[in-house]
């Protein structure tokens, strides 16, 4: 058996890899307290004042320190965001405003953005994260692994992994304001050069989102020689990242045809007790609680071997073992979690029903590492997989000084 190519050597099982077609990435975020991300924005708001208002001791407690983060820690602040940068200790501030983020590969949830309590932030995600950006997530992999290999969000991801080794957080534009696509120097131009003047850095992403597979060298992405078979990657790959983007950027929220549409028929009790679907009716229960139709192909949609509906209605309901601030959150099922759990059953429907279209897309002849070396994209330079220089202002260091940068 043939050694799995090293990054950088353009010679994936069935193409390049998608390591040196977008060639700068970010490491998923690390929180280190699972607190400071929850499924409602209350929580949030509830979680931080019963921080602030505790005894010395107990805010200790309750803050779970770690050696990267513990009350007394300076930090600078994040990126775009008005937190305090005075130690948690000293002078907490108001609860900061909670931003919506993807936990993992389809969970909208909430997160503190306060600096002080993220081991590990990311800020240069926080830099470039604006009205332009879309972020491409890889999803971890597993043995015989056959959901897909990645998703794209408007959201900040935290790149968190349900199963196997967590990938990484690909943003499309290295520079604010949908400035310097992050692909490799030249693919652009041999790309117009083989499909025409129309391929941008959008129609690229389009393509990568349809085509990506799982490899033991990491994910792959084949590049289509023929024209007439780019033009239906992307026109699927489009398809595909407006559904992920949820209504983002002025698109159109998944909808799927009347009549096929799940409904609630029997509420969802307060407190659901368990998860459970029958293929024959088509029927997810929640409890006593009922949703139709929910098509199977929604039921079985897995990413890195997880069901993502059992894994959305866990992150949700698992109280086994939840201490401390984590142990802060709604005493019964809020309405919006259910009108959230409709769209997640239609958008998982939906990706489902496409992906007899990406398979196909495995076919046909494509560009070999070859002309992507004649061409001047591979190997790819090293400066292309460093962050951009996207500082025009300062941003406030540690204890309120200013860093210089």
């Amino acid at each position: 058996m043939a050694a799995p190519a090293a990054a950088g050597s353009g010679e994936g099982p069935c193409g390049p890899l998608l390591d040196d077609l977008m060639p700068w990435s970010v490491r998923p975020l690390r929180t280190g307290r699972p607190w400071v991300t929850a499924p409602d924005a209350a929580s949030l708001r509830a979680r931080w004042e019963r921080l602030v208002r505790a005894g010395d001791a107990e805010r200790e407690r309750l803050f779970a320190p770690t050696r990267s983060r513990t009350p007394r820690t300076p930090v600078a602040a994040l990126p775009g965001q008005t937190t305090g940068t005075g130690r948690f200790a000293r002078e907490p501030g108001p609860c900061p405003e909670p931003v919506r983020i993807l936990h993992g590969p389809f969970d909208e949830q909430w997160l503190l953005p306060d600096h002080r309590l993220i081991d590990v932030a990311r800020p240069e995600l926080w830099r470039v994260a604006d009205g332009h950006q879309l972020f491409a997530v890889e999803h971890g992999r597993v043995p015989q692994d056959t959901g897909p290999a990645l998703s794209v969000t408007a959201l900040l991801p935290d790149g968190h992994s349900p199963a196997g080794r967590p990938g990484r957080i690909r943003p499309l534009y290295r520079r604010p304001g949908g400035l310097e696509p992050n692909l490799a120097p030249g693919l652009l131009t041999l790309l117009r050069g083989r499909h025409g003047d129309a391929v941008c850095a959008r129609s690229v992403l389009a393509w990568i989102l349809a085509a990506a597979r799982h490899s033991p060298a990491g994910c792959v992405v084949p590049l289509p020689a023929d024209t007439a078979h780019w033009s239906a990657g992307v026109e699927l790959g489009q398809e595909l990242l407006r559904l992920q983007l949820r209504g983002a950027r002025g698109g159109e929220r998944p909808r799927l045809p009347g009549g096929r549409r799940p409904y609630v028929r029997a509420a969802v009790p307060p407190v659901p007790s368990a998860l459970s679907y029958d293929s024959g009716e088509a029927v997810l229960a929640l409890g006593t609680g009922r949703i139709s139709p929910v098509p199977a192909g929604a039921w079985e949609f897995r990413v890195g071997g997880v069901r993502m509906l059992e894994l959305w209605f866990e992150r949700r309901t698992a109280v086994a073992g939840a201490e401390g601030l984590e142990a802060v959150r709604p005493r019964v099922w809020p309405q919006e979690w259910t009108s959230e759990l409709l769209e997640l059953i239609t958008l998982l429907a939906l990706l489902a029903e496409l992906r007899p279209r990406q398979d196909e897309l495995t076919h046909g002849p494509r560009i070999g590492p070859e002309e992507l070396r004649a061409a001047g994209v591979l190997p790819v330079a090293a400066a292309a997989r460093r962050p951009a220089s996207v500082l025009d202002h300062q941003e406030e260091g540690p204890d309120g000084q200013f860093a210089l940068l």
